[in-house]
């Protein structure tokens, strides 16, 4: 178990990668912009011109999770400071089996999904973010509608 001045020193260290600007921008796409409803549509993203941005979130926040899963930060004081990790793993859980089975990852994604699972209330938490979620690709596709219109 390591000790709190340990792992306050990993979760600063993981909260300094994510100030890396690519980073940055790949994450703010990925839960800003990226809501797909079908695997068709999750597919198409994350195959497209944005794979690398997809592959950048995703495996962030698995390696991020994996320092959780063998021990070197405490579980507790991760999930004070990385909520956004939920809110990743909530873009990818609906189409993570075919995801797998497609891939031939049978562990993609796995310490994420360990963490957030373990999280109190991520049941609940996660329904709740993938409904927001839903609203705003049904915002999306209404905004795209008018734009459509007026053309």
């Amino acid at each position: 178990m390591p000790t709190p001045v340990e792992s306050a020193h990993l979760v600063l260290e993981l909260f300094k990668l994510r100030r890396d600007p690519v980073l940055r921008e790949a994450r703010a796409w990925f839960i800003g912009e990226f809501h797909p409803r079908t695997f068709e549509e999750f597919s198409a993203e994350v195959y497209g011109p944005r794979n690398a941005a997809y592959r950048m979130v995703v495996g962030y926040w698995d390696m991020a999770a994996s320092l959780v899963t063998f021990g070197a930060i405490d579980a507790e004081m991760f999930r004070a400071g990385n909520g956004e990790i939920v809110a990743t793993f909530a873009k990818v859980e609906p189409f993570l089996a075919k995801l797998r089975e497609t891939s031939g990852i049978k562990d993609l994604a796995h310490h994420m999904e360990t963490v957030v699972r373990a999280m109190p209330g991520s049941t609940e938490r996660l329904a709740r973010l993938k409904q927001q979620f839903q609203a705003a690709a049904e915002a999306k596709d209404d905004k795209k509608g008018k734009r459509a219109k007026r053309r």
